[in-house]
């Protein structure tokens, strides 16, 4: 059964699955799809063509698919995709897409989300992220598996954060941060390897030491693009990932090291 409390309005157009509780003052607008097993806690307002997947959490005064903040958005028909398991604290904001970037924005599964962050139109953002508090998307950003945003942090439209980078808080981004990257600063330099992260992740000391060696003289070459065609064809996975990061379509160039 469902918990809807008597103060909330759900719109015509709604779909709601089984054992959702929906709080005080919660508006869920037209065309809203929300999935089992969902808490939507007091004040909130959900809109737009959002899709809601199964398990979230979504807490007060959080505003989920209201209109891009895009002077070219000119009402069109567009989406929001949020998968299972995620948490949004206090004030989170996410707006759907935009014709310009295919009329969706996605989330995937697990991730959390803290205290006023917002993911900006036509982001793309995958499996167990962690986004501190404030943490700010620009629009058409792509977040990759278990990348991690400090407290602050902002970063700028169009860029790429690979999986398991951390981004430091209070960092702005302005270019591609590379998978297992740690990356710092206004503006932000990569600083080093996530190594803590890549050891809970069960990789091997081996493979790593090897990705380390590679990382650095690949960054601290005088051509990133040139150095890294040599390693194409590495058996070392975390390699052949930063590979193809590397050579992966990027509007904004990537994150430079911060050479000592």
């Amino acid at each position: 059964m469902n918990k809807i409390h008597s103060t909330a309005i759900i719109g015509e157009n709604c779909i709601i699955g089984e054992n959702v509780s929906i709080g005080a003052y919660t508006v869920i607008a037209d065309n809203v799809k929300i999935a089992n097993n969902n808490i939507i806690f007091p004040s909130v307002f959900i809109s737009g063509n959002t899709d809601i997947g199964e398990g979230n959490k979504i807490y007060p005064f959080c505003s989920i698919g209201s209109p891009p903040q895009d002077l070219k958005f000119k009402g069109e028909k567009s989406y929001l995709y949020i998968g299972n398991s995620n948490t949004f604290r206090e004030h989170c904001t996410v707006n759907p897409g935009t014709e310009g970037g295919g009329l969706k924005t996605k989330i995937g599964n697990n991730s959390l989300f803290m205290t006023g962050a917002h993911i900006a139109h036509d982001c793309t953002v995958g499996n167990e992220t962690v986004f501190a508090n404030q943490a700010t998307l620009g629009g058409h950003v792509i977040v990759e598996d278990n990348a991690i945003l400090g407290g602050l942090s902002a970063v700028h439209q169009f860029c790429r954060i690979g999986c398991l980078a951390m981004v430091g808080g209070m960092s702005a981004v302005e270019n591609d941060v590379i998978p297992y990257g740690l990356a710092l600063g206004n503006r932000a330099k990569l600083t080093g390897i996530n190594i803590v992260g890549l050891r809970r992740s069960n990789f091997r000391n081996e493979e790593i030491k090897e990705f380390m060696k590679v990382f650095s003289q690949i960054f601290l070459s005088n051509s990133i693009e040139s150095e890294s065609l040599m390693f194409e064809d590495s058996n070392n996975f975390l390699v052949r990932k930063m590979i193809k990061f590397l050579n992966g379509n990027s509007s904004r160039g990537i994150c430079h090291y911060a050479k000592k």
